[in-house]
């Protein structure tokens, strides 16, 4: 995950004991394997597909994007940005990552429902369905994000890999209120869904002329968590590399909870306004990076100007 300076930065708040201790991330994926860099902070599972009961990842996304944000690298790999941050696994994708926008909304309402009992702050939603007009901003999908935006909770949702054409930001993440991340290094050509891809980001605006995404981060052969299952071959010593928005987003995940431990207080608008604002620009036009590179040094020393 060393990529770009994003974990130097995050080595900042690490240097400083700031690790998104009792802060709560909801990661609404494929599920997450008991790896060891997650110690005992895997706090709550709930099975929204199959209500299986036990922890378990049966395609391995999950457990990847949650090692993004929060694994500690006990098992001798990269520790994630928040390694003292919990995590809430509720599974809304099956073995393939493929979900029903109805199993997504029924973990969204119970992450709304449970919030105070798992001190859940932010939700990392690294899926999404192609946007296909100006009406989707209306769909169900984006109106439960933002119930779950409306209830306090910092939401991170990735920008999909379906760019580089204008309005290809998929579903939520055309949402005007939730944190939507692209990839900061989709240039390289990587493998994502079986397939070579390179300017696989997607870019903005949104149908109704929002600036999407919001921020980017690194995104292409990120090493994280691998899980264990049945025909899986083992990959790094217990980590595997993986591309796409998908794994932009929970860096973002985790600096917001670097951020909420630091300074508990603040709201979920505060905390986007904070990210936007210490981004770093790289100068690409604001529909590819929004307001720039997530800049975790920057945002940690950052005071808003209000």
């Amino acid at each position: 995950m060393n990529r770009a300076g994003v974990l130097v930065k995050a080595d900042y708040a690490w240097q400083r004991q700031i690790t998104g201790r009792g802060i709560g991330i909801a990661v609404l994926d494929t599920g997450i394997y008991p790896h060891t860099d997650f110690g005992k902070r895997i706090v709550y599972f709930q099975d929204f597909v199959y209500h299986r009961h036990g922890l378990y990842d049966d395609c391995g996304h999950g457990t990847h994007i949650a090692g993004i944000a929060a694994g500690d690298g006990s098992m001798g790999g990269n520790r994630g940005i928040a390694p003292g941050a919990s995590i809430i696994a509720c599974k809304v994708l099956d073995y393939s990552g493929n979900g029903s926008v109805e199993t997504i909304i029924k973990g969204l309402e119970w992450v709304i429902r449970n919030k105070e009992t798992y001190q859940i702050r932010v939700v990392n939603i690294s899926v999404g369905t192609i946007a296909k007009g100006e009406e989707d901003e209306e769909c169900e999908l984006v109106r439960a994000v933002n119930k779950v935006w409306d209830a306090g909770l910092v939401v991170c949702v990735a920008a999909g890999n379906n760019g580089p054409d204008p309005y290809s930001i998929t579903m939520p993440g055309i949402s005007r209120k939730v944190i939507t991340v692209g990839s900061s290094d989709d240039n390289e050509a990587v493998e994502v869904s079986g397939r070579t891809i390179s300017d696989y980001s997607g870019r903005g605006p949104s149908y109704s002329c929002i600036i999407k995404p919001d921020l980017v981060a690194p995104g292409s052969n990120i090493y994280s968590c691998q899980a264990k299952r049945q025909g899986f071959r083992s990959g790094r010593n217990g980590y595997i590399a993986k591309s796409g928005t998908s794994m932009s987003t929970p860096m973002v995940s985790g600096a917001v909870a670097l951020l909420l431990s630091k300074e508990p207080s603040l709201t979920n608008g505060e905390v986007k306004r904070r990210l936007c604002e210490s981004a770093s620009d790289l100068g690409w036009e604001s529909c590819r990076q929004g307001f720039g590179m997530l800049n975790i040094e920057n945002l940690l020393k950052y005071r808003s100007h209000k």
